[in-house]
């Protein structure tokens, strides 16, 4: 079971995405996204397969700002936690961001000690300066929300940590 593959997805991966996504909606872990969503960011996705070609895991990338991403909908399959698939998602996700020439990733997460491992570390409120703030709060994407800690996503962000990692 060691053997699998990270690449970037394929619109043919979507559906498998969204089958990794369920079980973690069902227990209310993660965010249910609709299919034409997850199709229409299809691009920011890595997947994980297995030696038979089926999807084991996946992570988005989301640009923020200049410098700024968000790794989001990172999942793992049950049976497939604890093998590396998860840190080699990361760190292709990782490769990706720095070639778009991003400096810092946020996550929100409740796997704050995974994530630390990967120089990830605990933030507050405020991590972008006035400026960029008040640019971002005009995003309608519910990831940028959730990075401002506003108010409304309050009730999705329960138990979540809020993580950032610089890097050069």
């Amino acid at each position: 079971m060691t053997e699998f593959t990270v690449r970037a997805a394929r619109t043919a991966d979507v559906r498998g995405i969204q089958a990794l996504l369920e079980p973690w909606v069902q227990r209310r872990v993660l965010l249910g996204k609709d299919l034409v969503v997850l199709f229409e960011s299809v691009q920011q996705f890595t997947v994980a397969e297995d030696a038979n070609g089926r999807l084991v895991g996946c992570g988005a990338l989301h640009v923020m700002w200049d410098d700024l991403g968000e790794i989001r909908t990172l999942i793992v399959a049950d049976e497939w936690l604890h093998h590396g698939v998860g840190r080699a998602i990361v760190d292709r996700l990782e490769e990706n961001a720095r070639a778009l020439g991003l400096r810092r990733l946020f996550c929100l997460t409740f796997e704050v000690e995974f994530f630390s491992a990967r120089g990830f570390e605990v933030i507050g409120e405020q991590v972008v300066d006035p400026d960029v703030y008040s640019q971002l709060i005009r995003s309608p994407d519910e990831g940028v929300a959730e990075f401002l800690d506003l108010a409304h996503v309050k009730p999705n962000t329960l138990g979540n940590t809020r993580m950032l990692k610089t890097f050069g």
